[in-house]
């Protein structure tokens, strides 16, 4: 995820730093400025924001401290120690930037460093957009408070909106600040650490303003073809299958997913009333947990996205699976087409980049295009 809010902390800098900072204070400012003219509820949006991040580098402590003075439990300086060779990696093997971000530590007693909020039209999968001064419009609002994502969420449904939270494990700020490592990046797999800190680290390459999907599918292409490389270089042969299996469920999944949103935007584009879309929305959502188990017998029971059905299925939760997968195999061609050179391929995508929203994702779709019918 990537916070679109710049905020401020003056903790642990040395003077050649303060400049940097006074320069971002100066826009942090303009931001105060232009969204207090906005309704109250953005102003406190903005001040949780700032209170959220400024709690979490007032905990930030050196790694290289951490490790040399064992101020941390064993189990956590053993996973940190796998951060700075994996961030060692990311910079030397994936070319992505050596920036002063993953080089602190902080532990927020908390499984989540936010709770992101998507919402979506009762007769639509295009997600609601939020949008701010500088950073521009983002398809989610992330809380560092649970409790308030939930109101949020529960006063978008009275309105008639499809709604999710969801728990998020880290966010970029996008090299506005130092981004530390969390207790959230901690977990016991190496393989979700990896691609975790490959993906977080890959939005430093590009950040396209007002478009949520190319930025996460892009981030997403990254950190699989980071694991990869990852794997080959310290894993074994056979626990690289394993992910591949992964990966081959997770794109049967998003296909089974795509399925879904296909036969929902057959009924919003009807000429069935609201009353009829209804119901046949109902119908379809039905359906899908009936053919998922179906198609959970084609992988052998394998049972690993039950607990993210067992959410249930709504415009929201559905439109927000597909911004971080839709697009990934329309990169993954990209990067094919220049046999896999990671520098070239950030100069194809910041290319892509520059280009207006509209022309970007006609090429993106026309990769897609050609993909299904090779396929076919």
């Amino acid at each position: 995820m990537d916070t679109r809010i710049v905020v401020l902390t003056l903790q642990h800098i040395d003077f050649k730093v303060i400049m940097l900072y006074m320069r971002r204070l100066y826009l942090f400012a303009i931001i105060l400025c232009l969204l207090f003219l906005n309704a109250c509820s953005e102003s406190q949006y903005l001040a949780q924001c700032v209170e959220g991040h400024l709690s979490i580098m007032s905990k930030v402590k050196p790694i290289e401290d951490i490790l040399a003075q064992e101020t941390e439990p064993q189990n956590v300086r053993d996973q940190l120690t796998k951060v700075v060779k994996m961030r060692e990696f990311a910079i030397h093997s994936l070319h992505l930037p050596d920036s002063g971000s993953y080089r602190k530590y902080a532990d927020l007693g908390r499984p989540y460093v936010v709770w992101n909020l998507v919402a979506a039209p009762e007769f639509s999968l295009k997600l609601n957009q939020w949008c701010f001064p500088i950073a521009g419009c983002v398809t989610y609002r992330g809380y560092f408070d649970e409790a308030s994502a939930v109101k949020m969420a529960k006063d978008l449904s009275s309105q008639g909106y499809d709604v999710d939270v969801y728990g998020v494990q880290a966010y970029s700020t996008l090299n506005w600040f130092d981004d530390p490592v969390l207790n959230t990046f901690l977990t016991d797999d190496d393989i979700r650490l990896a691609t975790l800190l490959f993906h977080e680290m890959s939005h430093q390459v590009i950040y396209v303003k007002n478009d949520t999907i190319f930025n996460e599918s892009f981030a997403k292409t990254v950190e699989m073809e980071g694991l990869r490389r990852w794997l080959q270089a310290y894993g074994s042969h056979d626990f690289w299958q394993q992910c591949l299996l992964r990966e081959a469920q997770s794109a049967n999944f998003n296909k089974f997913l795509g399925k879904v949103r296909a036969e929902l935007r057959q009924v919003y584009a009807s000429e069935l009333d609201n009353d009829q879309k209804r119901l046949a929305k109902q119908d379809v959502i039905m359906r899908a947990f009936d053919e998922y188990e179906q198609v959970k017998q084609s992988w052998n029971d394998y049972d690993g996205f039950d607990q993210w059905m067992s959410g249930g299925l709504n415009n929201a939760r559905l439109a927000s699976m597909a911004t971080y997968y839709e697009l990934v195999p329309a990169f993954q061609m990209l990067l094919r087409q220049v046999d896999s050179d990671l520098n070239e391929f950030y100069v194809k995508v910041k290319a892509l980049g520059s280009l207006p929203k509209n022309e970007r994702h006609a090429k993106l779709e026309k990769m897609l295009s050609s993909l299904s019918d090779n396929q076919g």
